[in-house]
């Protein structure tokens, strides 16, 4: 098992992390491109906020152009960059994280819609991570076909460059996620993912535009991946959460 020092170091895979044995008070920070991408990772994120680690949420873009212009008829881009916050804050209000502990950094979009790879939101986002140094990191893994996804973690490892704080990083896996590790997994039972997926519903224009356009809400589109991690691990009756682990700076091999 790993030590309370070095949690991540046991060479066995995947690490379990409800077993994992974190020091005490760690500061944990949550980078989530879009509003809803705290939400995937939510049990594990309950399993930290039970244990009084601190976690700060950071939501990159405003991910308005997720919302169909059929689900508030009228509304404009501000509106449903305003809609989504809500939607978030209040998922972060059923989930019992403090409001001073979310914060939105309305970084610039493009033309399509999506988080920019430009100097200008780098250094906005090194402003906030400067001001939240972490000992672990959270975000969606960028081998994902959402360009978002893709342009957070470039964000992060040039941070991680610039700064040379050590920390380490679980990037997890998404509905559009390519190929990725899987290094930590978090297994839950029915009861959390009842809890799980009402959560997800408060983000209500997602929920509504999967069930027009996939058939099933966001819900579900989760709880699909999950259900799928655990069954790959033998686990047909649960679902998982799966993440890929990083530790920065990377550790120098023993010669």
């Amino acid at each position: 098992m790993p030590s309370e020092h070095e949690p991540w170091a046991c060479p066995e895979r995947p690490l379990l992390f409800a077993a994992l044995r974190l020091p005490p008070a760690r500061r944990v920070v949550v980078l989530a491109p879009h509003p809803d991408d705290f939400d995937e990772i939510a049990v594990t994120l309950r399993l930290l906020h039970r244990q009084n680690h601190r976690i700060d949420l950071a939501v990159l873009s405003s991910g308005a152009s997720g919302v169909e212009d059929c689900f508030q008829p009228g509304l404009t881009a501000a509106g449903k960059a305003a809609l989504r916050e809500a939607e978030q804050r209040a998922s972060c209000r059923f989930f019992g994280l403090p409001e001073d502990r979310l914060t939105f950094l309305r970084l610039d979009e493009g033309p399509d819609g999506h988080l920019t790879a430009s100097e200008t939101n780098l250094e906005r986002l090194g402003r906030w991570w400067q001001a939240h140094p972490a000992d672990l990191v959270f975000l969606p893994h960028g081998n994902d076909t959402n360009p978002a996804h893709q342009r957070a973690c470039a964000f992060l490892r040039q941070l991680a460059a610039q700064t040379g704080h050590p920390f380490v990083a679980l990037f997890n896996r998404d509905p559009k996620t390519v190929a990725m590790r899987e290094d930590v997994l978090t297994f839950f039972d029915a009861e959390e993912a009842a809890w799980k997926g009402e959560l997800l519903r408060c983000h209500q224009s997602q929920h509504q535009r999967n069930l027009r356009t996939r058939g099933h809400g966001l819900d579900e589109r989760i709880l699909r991946v999950n259900r799928t991690v655990a069954e790959r691990w033998g686990q047909t009756d649960r679902y998982a959460e799966a993440f890929e682990l990083a530790r920065f700076p990377a550790p120098t091999a023993t010669p």
